[in-house]
């Protein structure tokens, strides 16, 4: 962005600032661009001693906030950590950051990489930095004594990204961080746009104190929103209504209505074998615009580059394909080379005799014509070269999944969405308000285009009006998703003490927001308890106690119903059994109901596990089976008839012939039977005193009794209604330390506390981080994995890691002998633990799955990548090089904590130790040290 000339007043202005905020001056006049009034504010904030949180669209320019901060640790001697939710995006920034600072002054840690980590500025994933302040705090050791020199003289943690702290699986480590980052320790919190941002700004003052809070909606490139309606790009929007608000262009409405009526004609007419009716030019439903034909449409409008959101890896490199094969091609023949340059230093270090498994001459052939996917199933080393590749400007087609959209920086002219429908994990579910502005938010690249283009690929069942309200809309709240688990748990006790322990996780945002949710529950109940008063003075009887007569009528019909339930319930037992002793040929009454006459039993219909369920045939040749739902009674045989050898009921001669023996037997229906007793009421001496004492109560003569009734029972609903809301209340207030004081309770049986004190096998469990630490902790405390080789002990530990994408695949196969037993012995503890979890209602531990132990077993035998992939897919595991390189790093990141724990001495941390080198080779070593 270009400086401009400022008016006297202005630089005057300017000067005076500069003057007053020294490093800010210093810092701004080193960009190429002037700073936005949102950047400036809070950097001011900044400079004066505050922390600060920034609210802005994606693209807006937060991270100039951050790189304030490392400029101000520079300049003060201090040290700044940049923490960021994925490695990807810490890799990222490190370059960045090096590329301004130098490589002296800029280190990185992700967990599995480490590079100048005592540097005074220190890129690193958030859960790196909640590991190192539990390991400065903890038992000591060298790795206490390295986090507390990593954590001497820290001044500024950014964490960037930071409304991730919602997301359910690892958003807790957020939370863990800001609470537990020293006082004098200024944070800096870089957010998306979320409506609550003063909430979340509150919070931030409550537990971390002065915060500035800065918010700006104002997107510094424009997005115009389009649908994509076959191959013609039309406006979402035709401007704004008298009111301001954005109107959806009717024509849209209006042409996409007519295509929507055509299509189902279409699907009409060819289920019926017709042709085409109406206007429609065809008898085929309407399809969208093919992926290629979309790209086409947008190069010759100018809007590329794109990044069309696919939402499912295979669905990505499908569309890759698609273009390819299509001829399709975005480039020229010198962007070509330079692009094959690119990719040949990018994957160097590739093994060659991987190249073919891992797809590599289709990937290049697909780079080289601009093309290419990023999903997280891709080679690390592809994934960045892909985003190499279009921060230049030489790929200008990419499909991705959403897992783009989290801060990486690809932005793009114009985003594409196929579909308003993503898999969340459990289930498919419509896109968010949230979600679509985040994806879409990728589309303008700030400096580089004057606006960007978001486009939705219009298909019957998209209407344009959800689409608006999608891109309209900016309600999306942050809500905590933190929870105590076991390794926080002994880390907190340890640290803190009990008490300070539950007092911060009283100070959680997760708490903040409990708390606030009851105060409008509380002014509900406060305001049931003045109604239940007027209630109470207009039941008010002169005859006597209302209160007392309302309660008997109360416990007189609760013992009616419940005589009437156990009266059904009989009748309903003796129908089934009178059913069970139907024999075919028995003629029987179907007392009521369409079928209602006479009938005759062809088959039983006898089920060992349930009610029976016989098939009869009606006078009328109805054949079918009923159910003790349509017998009141018992039943009883009126007579039998003489069936044939084989009845086949589906054929309508033998119905008909059926249903004429039947009628000549002569046998009818007899009358319906007299009324029933209420179920046993009238027998019933508990009902029957309570109906006495009902009768005698003085209020029962009341002339108003009725009326007094109708307040009474309002009030009793109200009262229901209170109780519930009171109980919603206490089990919402101090429900964290409640949470810890249960995940306490399990520990304490277990050996991992001594009340306040942390034991022996808690120290272990304290420095062990993952979904299952308890079960590691376990594994490695009852020896089960003892005697086990290096290969062997990757595989094992491969279950408590891996996550199959399917539930219901085949039952994997499993390395026989050692291995085999050591999961057996794995899974069993686990259902021990599965079961102490359950009784004291705590978040259970994920069941070990045993998917990707086959694959890991052989890699770390030495077999080729070829080879193992192939195990894999026969064993029924989807695995794409991609999944196997991430699987295994996330295997090596828990064998190298059980190094840490177990130590090299020990037979099991020598085999961890043996079992990172052996894992640690080839693709998998790639970008690693």
């Amino acid at each position: 962005m270009a400086r401009t000339s400022q008016a006297p007043a202005e630089a005057y202005a300017a000067a005076r600032s500069r003057a007053a905020r020294p490093r800010l001056a210093e810092f701004a006049g080193s960009l190429a661009f002037d700073l936005d009034g949102f950047q400036r504010t809070a950097c001011s904030a900044l400079e004066d001693g505050h922390g600060v949180l920034v609210c802005a669209p994606t693209g807006a320019g937060k991270t100039v906030v951050g790189e304030f901060a490392v400029h101000l640790a520079l300049a003060e001697g201090r040290k700044c950590f940049y923490t960021t939710p994925i490695k990807a995006l810490s890799n990222q920034k490190y370059a960045d950051l090096v590329a301004r600072h130098g490589e002296s002054a800029v280190g990185l840690l992700t967990g599995d990489t480490a590079v100048n980590p005592n540097a005074q500025v220190v890129v690193m994933t958030t859960e790196v930095l909640r590991n190192m302040i539990y390991a400065e705090s903890g038992p000591g050791g060298p790795a206490g004594a390295r986090a507390a020199r990593q954590l001497d003289h820290l001044g500024y943690v950014v964490m960037d990204e930071v409304h991730y702290l919602a997301d359910r699986f690892r958003g807790a480590v957020w939370e863990e961080v800001i609470l537990q980052l020293p006082e004098h320790v200024k944070l800096v919190s870089l957010s998306a746009t979320v409506s609550n941002a003063e909430e979340f700004g509150d919070w931030l003052v409550t537990v971390r104190g002065d915060t500035a809070v800065v918010v700006d909606e104002h997107r510094p490139v424009p997005l115009w929103q389009h649908m994509m309606v076959g191959n013609r790009l039309l406006d979402l929007f035709a401007g704004e209504s008298a009111d301001g608000e954005l109107r959806v262009d009717p024509d849209l409405v209006r042409h996409t209505r007519d295509l929507e009526r055509q299509s189902s004609m279409a699907g009409w007419d060819r289920g019926r074998g017709r042709g085409p009716r109406g206007g429609g030019r065809s008898g085929e439903r309407y399809r969208p615009a093919s992926r290629t034909t979309v790209i086409d449409r947008l190069d010759r409008a100018g809007l590329l580059p794109v990044i069309t959101f696919v939402f499912s890896r295979a669905g990505c490199d499908a569309a890759v394909g698609q273009c390819v094969r299509s001829g399709l091609r975005l480039t020229t023949e010198e962007e070509a080379v330079e692009i094959r340059r690119t990719v040949e230093r990018r994957t160097a270090d590739l093994p060659h005799a991987d190249l073919e498994v891992l797809g590599y001459w289709e990937w290049r052939e697909a780079l080289e014509r601009g093309i290419a996917a990023h999903h997280a199933g891709m080679l690390p080393a592809f994934k960045e070269t892909v985003e190499e590749l279009f921060v230049r400007g030489l790929v200008r087609a990419v499909f991705a999944t959403e897992t783009l959209a989290l801060g990486i920086n690809m932005p793009a002219r114009t985003v594409v969405l196929e579909r308003l429908v993503k898999y969340n994990g459990e289930s498919h579910a419509d896109l968010t308000p949230g979600e679509y502005t985040q994806l879409t938010g990728r589309a303008g690249r700030r400096g580089i285009d004057v606006e960007g283009h978001a486009v939705v690929v219009w298909q019957p069942g998209v209407d344009p009006q959800q689409v608006a309200g999608l891109a309209s809309t900016r309600t999306y709240p942050l809500r905590s998703s933190f929870r105590p688990g076991y390794n926080m748990a002994v880390n907190l006790v340890g640290r803190l003490g009990v008490d300070a322990a539950r007092d911060l996780l009283e100070q959680s945002l997760g708490q903040f927001q409990a708390d606030r949710s009851v105060v409008g529950q509380a002014r509900r109940i406060e305001r049931n308890t003045e109604a239940l008063a007027g209630y109470r003075t207009s039941m008010q009887c002169h005859l006597g106690d209302f209160a007392e007569y309302a309660e008997l009528r109360r416990r007189v019909g609760e013992r009616e119903k419940a005589m009437s339930r156990q009266g059904s319930a009989a009748r309903r037992d003796a129908a089934a059994e009178s059913l069970r002793s139907l024999r075919p040929g028995d003629v029987i009454a179907v007392p009521a109901g369409r079928r209602a006459g006479i009938a005759v039993v062809l088959d039983p219909g006898l089920d060992p596990g349930g009610d029976p369920r016989p098939l009869v045939l009606s006078e009328d040749r109805w054949a079918g089976r009923l159910s003790t739902a349509d017998f009141p009674e018992p039943v009883q045989p009126l007579g039998r008839m003489r069936l044939p050898r084989r009845v086949d009921h589906r054929t309508p001669r033998v119905r008909r012939d059926l249903a004429s023996t039947l009628r000549s037997t002569g046998i009818v229906a007899p009358s319906a039977p007299r009324r029933r007793s209420r179920g046993g009421q009238d027998d019933d001496p508990e009902l029957a005193a309570l109906r006495r004492a009902l009768r005698a109560h003085p209020c029962h003569g009341c002339d108003d009794r009725e009326a007094h009734a109708r307040w009474a029972e309002r009030a009793t609903r109200l009262e229901r209604e209170t109780e519930q809301l009171r109980q919603k209340v206490s089990s919402t207030t101090h429900s964290l330390a409640r949470q810890l004081d249960r995940i306490r309770s399990l520990l304490g049986e277990r050996g991992y506390l001594e009340g306040e004190r942390v034991t022996e096998h808690g120290e272990r469990l304290a420095r062990l981080w993952g979904e299952s630490d308890l079960l590691t902790a376990e594994c490695l405390r009852q020896g089960v994995w003892e005697g086990l080789a290096p290969e062997d002990l990757a595989a094992v530990v491969s279950a408590l890691v891996y996550e199959s994408r399917r539930d219901n695949g085949p039952v994997p196969r499993v390395p026989p002998g050692p291995v085999s037993e050591a999961l057996a012995a794995t899974v069993a503890l686990w259902s021990e633990l599965d079961a102490d979890e359950r009784r004291h209602r705590v978040d259970r531990t994920r069941e070990p799955d045993l998917g990707f132990a086959w694959p890991m077993h052989r890699w770390a035998r030495g077999q080729s990548l070829s080879a193992v992939l192939t195990a894999a897919e026969q064993n029924g595991a989807e695995l794409s090089a991609g999944d196997f390189v991430r699987w295994c790093r996330q295997v090596l990141d828990l064998l190298d904590q059980i190094v840490g724990v177990a130590g090299r001495d020990s037979g099991v941390g020598r085999a961890a130790a043996g079992a990172v080198a052996a894992v640690r080779r080839g693709v998998v070593a790639i970008g690693t040290v």
